[in-house]
Order: C-alpha cells, then structure tokens, then sequence
C-alpha cells in the first residue's frame, strides 16, 4: 500500500516557544505559507514542552509540523516515540534558530530557509529513517558522541582559581548563558535539556582525559577496559538497519590517562545493530542533548523506526 500524500493530510502547525522568541519573522513567514497553501491548518502555539506534548497527543488525523529547533524535533519524537505514535505519524519541520541551533535538522535534509522548509512541508513526501532508541528509552536521529572527559583543572592554572567567583566550579561564560536563558525563556523550558549553557565539554583550554570504557558493536569487543578510549561516536545511516561505529583509542590523552602504548594505529570502524558501551562514568551527546553521566547504556537501531516529509522524497 502506498503512503499517505502529505499535501492531501491536514495539518497541525506547532510553534516552539524559543522560536518565537529568537526568530518572530521566520515563524510568521512559515505560518502565511502553510496557511495559504493547506485548508483547515490548526495553528498551535503551546508555551513549554507539557503543552507540546499535549498538543501532539490531540493530534487525530492531522499530521504534525514543528516550527523551531532541533531541540523541538527531538522532544516531539522522543514524545511520539513513549507515546508509540510514531509508526503513523510522519513529522514535517520548518527549521528556526541560529546555524548551530538547526544543523541536524539540516543535515537531515530539510530546507535552511522558511519559505523553503514551509514549501517542502506542503509538496513533499515521506522519507523512512533510522532511529536508535537506547535502553532507557531516549531516541537519536541522527548520531552520538562521547569524547574524552575534561580533566580537573586548567593547564598550569591551579584548580581553585579553574572554579569561578563564587568557587561553583563553573566559568564564568556558563553563568553569564544561564543567566541569560532565565531572562528570555519560559520557565518551563529553562531546566533539563534546554539549558543553553549546558554543554557536553568545558572550553577547548581544557585538558582532555581518556576514559576507561568497554565498547561492543553487536558482541563486538572494539575496545576494552585495559586501552583507554578518547572518543567514540555512532550515526545512523550507515546502512538498512545498521549503524557506524568509531572509537579512537589510547592517543590524544592527557595526564593521568596512560602512554597509549598498544593503541591501533588509527579509528576502529565498524558498522552494527546493538551498541553497549560500558565502565567508567561517562556523559554522551546523542544529537542536540546531552544524556549521563552513566555507567553502561546500549543503544539498538530501529529500522525505518520513523518518517520524516522531504522535498524530492
């Protein structure tokens, strides 16, 4: 049986709050070219992501069309997906934000530019995509990464001095971003994954410590306690159901982390089903959040386990 034809379906358009607050003009553009373009559009425009999720779940018959963020696409399949909506709900997305703030989006294939990504809604079609789903339930669409953890303090700057006025361990550039993230977000958006000063590293002065980590790729030893690990990632679309696996280990730690005598000359790549990575407490970046710090999680594809509206699709 042939999919559903996206232009025949009606539309529920979702406006994230943080794009209504970052890009008022993209959002409107978007909402003028749906509107104009589909009948019977029901415009939502929830305030935190509770509202959002109540919104999806009343869906009915209408399919979903996330204006924001990639942050806003993860939180709507990861809802979909707890909620096993996904099978019959296929997603369109009108990317707003700064670059960094919509590169998956991009990256995934859909339009940089409103008027475009409001267009592809309308006159494109369902592309199947991968999905890994981890063992706690969160979704990654399109990769992972764990990189060597930060060590304790600057280089030749003691550790008490690393820690910021007020000795939180914190540098001052987070403080300034979480301040700034209390005064223009709704409050519900301000704990957890939506925090912009929340990030995976500290800055680049930093020095990086490799970690003791045990990676399997479907059974697969790739790397084991004994060799420390400076970084692995995994992404979809290595293949029908599988997924590229990459751990670089031994070279490039810091003190504290071993010579790297006995390291492979360069990345293990392998490509599998089922990845578990396991050991020490390690943090992770699946997509646009960040997920730990954990000791074990393992991370299983899912098949065309969701559908994204493309343009040419």
């Amino acid at each position: 049986m042939s999919a559903p034809d996206p232009a025949r379906t009606p539309l529920l358009v979702v406006v994230d709050p943080v794009a209504r607050l970052t890009d008022g003009e993209s959002v409107r553009i978007a909402r003028d070219v749906l509107c104009a373009g589909a009948p019977g559009v029901k415009v939502c425009l929830p305030e935190d992501p509770e509202e959002t999720a109540r919104a999806l779940a009343r869906r009915g018959s209408r399919r979903p069309v996330l204006v924001g963020n990639d942050r806003a696409l993860l939180r709507a399949v990861q809802f979909l997906h707890r909620d096993r909506g996904l099978p019959e709900a296929a997603l369109a997305v009108v990317p707003v934000g700064a670059a960094p703030t919509v590169a998956l989006t991009r990256g995934l294939g859909v339009p940089a530019d409103a008027v475009s990504a409001a267009r592809a809604v309308l006159g494109g079609g369902e592309r199947r995509l991968d999905l890994l789903v981890d063992d706690d339930g969160g979704v990654v669409l399109g990769g992972l990464h764990i990189p060597a953890s930060p060590g304790a303090g600057r280089r030749g700057v003691p550790p008490a001095r690393d820690a910021g006025a007020h000795g939180d361990g914190r540098s001052p550039w987070r403080r300034v971003c979480r301040s700034f993230a209390r005064t223009v977000l709704p409050q519900g958006m301000r704990g957890g994954e939506d925090r912009p000063g929340e990030l995976l590293t500290e800055p680049a002065e930093r020095e990086q410590v490799a970690q003791a980590l045990r990676v399997e790729a479907d059974g697969r030893v790739l790397a084991d306690l004994d060799l420390p690990v400076t970084e692995v990632s995994v992404r979809t679309a290595a293949g029908p159901g599988l997924a590229e696996v990459t751990v670089r280990a031994g070279a490039g730690a810091g003190s504290g982390a071993g010579s790297g005598a006995g390291a492979p000359d360069g990345p293990v790549v392998e490509r599998a089903r089922v990845v578990t990575v396991s050991g020490t407490a390690f943090r992770y970046r699946a997509d646009a959040r960040v997920g730990g710090p954990v000791r074990t999680r393992t991370w299983t594809v899912v098949p065309e386990g969701w559908r994204l509206v493309l343009p040419g699709a």
